[in-house]
């Protein structure tokens, strides 16, 4: 019997001798895969769990640390200070009327979100072998989890960012109401690609070392050290490849609400939304195929 991926059904089964003449329900459990296995009901009757997980992360992350939960604000400041750094100074890429500290803090709190998802999700199963060979829940949970803690980093970057934006005088357009269906979109990708990475994981370990390397080419496939106006010396032929990431339109989306800078390519962004959800469809019908083998595998 598979306990990994089950359906539950409930039904009315005859006393035995002895008993009153009340019927017990009687809990059925049964094998299911693909969308049929994808219980929203169930998810949701387990949201408690999801928001636990996220607060034992959050808690873990920054034990014994000296500056503790000041990270969160540290981490993008410096890197972003880094990469002012090596490409506003040492090579010289332009960023137009935007200050290239606060496009490059911008830039690199977008890509925070989607990497930490990213990197959470992809590595949850095999980092709770223990939690699924042990107790019963929806595995879903455990990669839905990195959702609460890397919103919850990305709203304080959110912060820091209002305040550079309110130093620098720079007022963003209408654009700004936009901004949520980027971040959805950035968040599809991310849960897609990580419920994939992360069923993989559990057989193949390879898919760990791999993953950061992926992560390190998307990062710099996309406008986020640089904008989009500095291709424009690029030939023909990278920028046909670079187009052919939909990632790119997103971060280039993400740039043109917060400044408004540059243009939208709406037949881009289409392309880019559709292939996002087909992502995130394909994560969770993978990750709902693969799942009953999780618990006997890992």
């Amino acid at each position: 019997m598979d306990f990994n991926s089950t359906e539950a059904l409930v039904a009315e089964v005859p006393a035995v001798a002895g008993d009153s003449a009340a019927r017990r329900p009687r809990l059925t459990i049964r094998a299911a895969s693909g969308w049929v296995a994808l219980d929203l009901w169930e998810l949701w009757q387990f949201r408690d769990l999801m928001f636990a997980l996220s607060i034992r992360d959050i808690k873990l992350r920054y034990k014994q640390t000296a500056l503790g939960a000041i990270w969160v604000v540290l981490q993008p400041l410096m890197a972003a200070g880094i990469l002012t750094f090596v490409f506003g100074t040492v090579a010289r890429v332009k960023t137009g009327p935007v200050p290239i500290f606060v496009f490059e803090y911008t830039m690199t709190a977008a890509w925070g979100l989607f990497n930490n998802v990213l990197s959470k999700a992809g590595g949850s199963l095999v980092g709770n072998t223990n939690l699924i060979s042990k107790v019963f829940f929806p595995r879903l949970i455990l990669p839905l989890s990195a959702l609460p803690s890397s919103l919850l980093d990305f709203s304080i970057s959110l912060v820091v960012l209002g305040g550079l934006l309110a130093y620098h005088h720079i007022v963003p357009g209408w654009g700004m109401l936009l901004m949520p269906l980027w971040l959805i979109l950035l968040l599809a990708y991310a849960i897609g690609i990580g419920l994939v990475v992360t069923s993989l994981m559990v057989s193949y370990r390879d898919v760990a070392y791999m993953l950061p390397l992926a992560t390190q080419i998307l990062f710099y496939a996309c406008p986020i050290v640089y904008p989009v106006s500095s291709l424009s010396n690029v030939s023909a032929k990278a920028l046909f490849w670079y187009n052919l990431n939909p990632l790119a339109s997103v971060f280039e989306a993400i740039a043109w609400s917060v400044f408004g800078t540059g243009a939208l390519d709406w037949g881009r962004l289409l392309v880019a939304i559709s292939v996002g959800v087909v992502t995130l469809m394909i994560g969770v019908y993978a990750f709902k195929n693969m799942e009953r083998k999780f618990a006997d595998v890992i």
